[in-house]
């Protein structure tokens, strides 16, 4: 008899047991988060591991949620970095990603880069990303990347909330991100900014515009490119530009291309826009310390090889995915210098070399001297299946003092 009370007792703890386990599912399920249980059947939330916050297991369908949200405010408080306007700002984390993207509906025409590159912001060195949050919801982002050893900050990324856009909340977030990149990193003197659109006399009054360049903008299927390269190579052959004196010739080489960036006379030659080179809208100085951030975008060079000083660069970044017309790629090509025989070699040799990475719907960017946009135009045309997107449209170069 009392060896079956046992037995009843043991099987009630079992059953207990299993029902605690069931519950501890059911609200992990509903957290998405793991629990950290320890020997005395208390837990504690992953995020803060407070030890004050343990809570019973047998309390856990209740202490658990108000556990979670509390932390949820912990966490968000410590990546507080100051409040103006109504607004909270913090450091954007990766869980902000959601949030973001809500608010990012049609930013840059469909040609938004950030769904890609979101997540290795919060990775990268030098970079700095501030959200604004009111009442919790998120309603604006910008970003800075330091450059130029530290003396510059690259700023990039701007969106605000659609239902948020004209009321002056981007000066806000702007100001602020200038702030408290000014306190964070003190020996930054120079804000530098890249813009696809004229903003008007008033507002480029406040910066200095260093360069002007020309963009052509092409967009078409990917079964169209084997033809549309082969077009191109036809038309140099016919034109006999394919046979000049001045090659093409790709670089693989660190030090070679090294030696080509830190030549003291390559900006004068190229005619680079504001004495820099800009990679994909980010402007940088021909100096040591950015050649770091080149290696970290894995880009394809080619470069006139006719002799020791060469009058022509490009490269570009490999494709990436674009939100454009439900999903497409988007492929950047940047130009440096003003012959218009080498452009054309390299706007075939850039698309001959990714045309089998192509899928779907592509967006080609060209970025170039605007001497060369004519010319590159009447290169381009005349396919059935790649055509250009916009009529001519220019990249603005500004800065200021920060």
């Amino acid at each position: 008899m009392l060896y079956l009370a046992y037995l009843l007792a043991n099987q009630q703890k079992k059953i207990q047991a299993v029902k605690r386990l069931d519950i501890l599912k059911t609200v992990l399920q509903v957290c998405k988060s793991k629990v950290h249980v320890r020997p005395s059947g208390n837990f504690s939330h992953p995020e803060c591991g407070c030890l004050q916050h343990n809570v019973k297991i047998t309390r856990l369908s209740i202490q658990y949620v108000r556990h979670a949200s509390t932390c949820a405010e912990v966490t968000m408080h410590s990546h507080c970095v100051g409040e103006s306007d109504g607004l909270t700002f913090f450091l954007a984390r990766p869980e902000d990603y959601d949030d973001v993207m809500a608010i990012s509906q049609n930013i840059y025409g469909g040609n938004d880069y950030l769904p890609h590159r979101y997540h290795s912001w919060m990775t990268e060195p030098g970079r700095v990303v501030i959200i604004a949050r009111r009442d919790r919801k998120l309603v604006a982002l910008e970003s800075g990347l330091l450059v130029d050893g530290g003396e510059t900050v690259v700023v990039e990324g701007l969106r605000v909330c659609p239902n948020e856009r004209g009321c002056g909340l981007a000066g806000v977030i702007q100001k602020f991100t200038d702030d408290y990149i000014k306190k964070v990193y003190p020996n930054v003197k120079t804000k530098r900014l890249t813009r696809g659109d004229d903003p008007g006399p008033e507002k480029l009054s406040k910066f200095t515009l260093l360069a002007r360049r020309a963009v052509i903008s092409l967009r078409g299927d990917s079964e169209g490119f084997d033809s549309f390269v082969s077009g191109l190579k036809e038309k140099l052959v016919v034109s006999d530009e394919s046979n000049s004196s001045r090659p093409l010739v790709a670089i693989k080489d660190s030090d070679a291309l090294k030696a080509l960036l830190l030549d003291s006379d390559l900006s004068s030659r190229l005619q680079l826009p504001g004495g820099a080179i800009i990679q994909d809208w980010q402007p940088l100085k021909l100096m040591e310390s950015n050649l770091h951030i080149l290696e970290r975008r894995n880009l394809t060079w080619f470069v006139d090889g006719s002799g020791g000083k060469p009058l022509f660069m490009s490269f570009h970044t490999p494709p990436y995915p674009i939100p454009f017309n439900e999903g497409s790629l988007r492929f950047n090509i940047d130009l440096f210098g003003t012959d218009i025989s080498l452009a054309k070699k390299a706007v075939m040799a850039h698309l001959n070399s990714v045309k089998s990475e192509i899928q779907g719907l592509v967006v080609v960017h060209i970025y170039m001297h605007q001497t060369l946009w004519e010319g590159l135009v009447q290169f381009c045309e005349g396919h059935d299946m790649v055509k250009q997107l916009h009529n001519y449209w220019e990249q603005l170069f500004l800065e200021r003092e920060l």
